[in-house]
């Protein structure tokens, strides 16, 4: 089985926004074993929708296509689809209660122009929303050869529809049913090729688990997919490669599935008996607000007594300074200091970072680097790290 993503939208064919949906989809297909051989990204024209569809028709046993679904007049995919599949458009008085039911489950009055996102081609089939307004279609063409699953181009939405209709449905289309679990490492302290030369030979293609790697605001994410008879079989080949991951990244490692970096450093604190506090200037407050949030969503979340923010133009000394006056304010038995930014040469800036306890000061440097929200971002991250190591090296 060969398989092609659509992606579909002006704003993608322009450059104004970046095609992520297609990298994740292609992923998600790799894990259930099929191979995608082609990316294609249209324009929201009747024209180059046709020409696309038609073309991945001919040459994919399956199409996964995201976007045009929605209820304004360059929403055209279902006309396209219907094109495509010399089907006429026909209303769907179920997807249209759906759409209905969303809108008057927000108290407001469904506009005329959602009716257009309950029309589907003759023959096809709906795929649920349960995130959004707009439903999917599923629907064969080029004489039953080629199977096309059209889904909303927003991510979220796409990707429960994909978990809880499209992949069931591919994976019954497969000649061998299988069994694939799937399992999320998470790490930060490396960029994404160091880390990939730290795992020899298991990110590659074909290999029995996959390992994929994806990187976000600098956590690396680590997934772990097997296939197998059963669940016992998927279990033991994920658990093998895991331990290998665990060996040749030690601390990189902080946690698995949906853990963030804050809630690892929570619990790190938590089991070393210590408390935090925080003082930063220059991120923006993004630590203090990391680390509350962890805080919130941990029943250990005491450990951390708070965190002050002082405004970029603030006189506030060293890192070692800010972190002492933390540790002094919250009764902690850690303060960590974060920043100012210190201009450098070549024009980035960089941060100091200091951990200050009953043994005396730490201090670290991190360069600014990825763009404003993001050189704020892996800032954050790298200061709240050296507390999880910190309290590993002690717990």
């Amino acid at each position: 089985m060969r398989a092609e993503v659509i992606a579909i939208g002006d704003e993608l064919t322009s450059g104004q926004r970046l095609d992520t949906n297609s990298q994740w989809l292609s992923a998600e297909l790799g894990v259930l074993g099929v191979p995608v051989v082609f990316h294609t990204t249209a324009a929201d024209t009747l024209e180059a929708g046709v020409e696309a569809f038609r073309a991945a028709a001919d040459r994919a046993d399956l199409v996964v296509a995201t976007g045009g679904l929605g209820p304004t007049a360059d929403d055209l995919t279902r006309d396209v689809l219907a094109a495509v599949a010399g089907s006429p458009l026909e209303l769907s008085p179920e997807a249209l209660t759906a759409v209905e039911s969303r809108f008057a489950r927000r108290g407001m009055p469904m506009p005329e122009s959602n009716r257009r996102q309950a029309v589907f081609p003759r023959g096809s089939r709906i795929i649920p929303n349960p995130e959004g307004t707009a439903p999917g279609i599923d629907l064969d063409v080029a004489g039953g050869r080629t199977r096309i699953f059209a889904l909303p181009g927003v991510p979220a939405e796409m990707r429960t529809m994909w978990r809880d209709t499209v992949m069931p449905a591919i994976l019954g289309m497969l000649p061998e049913r299988a069994t694939i679990v799937q399992r999320r490492i998470k790490c930060f302290g490396a960029g994404e090729s160091a880390i990939e030369a730290m795992l020899p030979d298991l990110v590659r293609r074909g290999r029995d688990p996959l390992v994929g790697i994806t990187a976000h605001e600098a956590t690396i994410t680590l997934r772990i997919a097997a296939r197998g008879r059963d669940e016992a079989e998927c279990q033991g080949k994920i658990a093998d490669t895991e331990a290998t991951i665990r060996n040749c990244l030690g601390p990189l490692v902080y946690g698995v599935e949906d853990d963030e970096l804050e809630d690892a450093v929570v619990a790190a604190v938590a089991a070393a008996g210590m408390t935090l506090a925080t003082a930063e200037v220059g991120t923006d407050g993004r630590v203090a607000a990391l680390l509350a949030q962890a805080a919130a969503r941990s029943p250990q979340g005491g450990c951390f007594r708070g965190g002050r923010v002082l405004p970029r133009s603030a006189d506030a000394g060293l890192a070692d300074a800010l972190a002492a006056r933390a540790r002094a304010e919250h009764d902690a038995a850690v303060g960590l200091g974060i920043g100012p930014v210190e201009p450098m040469a070549d024009g980035r800036g960089e941060i100091e970072v200091a951990l200050v306890t009953d043994a005396g000061v730490e201090r670290f440097r991190h360069m600014l680097g990825g763009g404003a929200f993001l050189a704020g971002s892996r800032a954050a991250k790298f200061a709240i790290d050296q507390v999880r190591r910190w309290a590993l090296a002690r717990g």
